[in-house]
């Protein structure tokens, strides 16, 4: 893979990332949030938390991706590793605690049927 390609990969996964949780701050957790203290918009909301410090990587990760496209020799992978690595944990571990979250079972604690088909997603 030619850097230029790897690098508009690195880009990709990042705006793609921004969106999903983007989407999630405005559309879903306010929704959850109603009946889940965990993805509320305060010190008990563990995904919005989380999200925080994915966000800080992605940032970083995004200022990086455009220095090695407008200068391409000064591409570094042990910074590219570094840089994945500062929120590799806070996203996986936000990734395992929001699939626990919204498992079927776990919903049915908070949630009527009805309240879940009327997420919008």
């Amino acid at each position: 893979m030619s850097l230029a390609h790897y690098l508009a990969s690195a880009r990709s996964m990042n705006n793609h990332l921004t969106m999903h949780h983007t989407i999630e701050e405005h559309h879903l957790f306010p929704l959850l949030a109603k009946s889940m203290p965990q993805f509320a918009n305060n010190d008990d909301g563990e995904h919005i938390a989380s999200h925080r410090g994915i966000h800080e990587g992605l940032v970083e990760l995004a200022r990086l991706v455009e220095q090695w496209e407008n200068a391409p020799s000064t591409y570094s992978p042990t910074n590219m590793r570094a840089c994945l690595d500062s929120f590799r944990d806070v996203l996986f571990r936000h990734l395992d605690e929001e699939v626990a979250d919204l498992r079927g079972d776990n919903l049915k604690k908070y949630l009527t049927l009805e309240e879940v088909e009327s997420l919008p997603i």
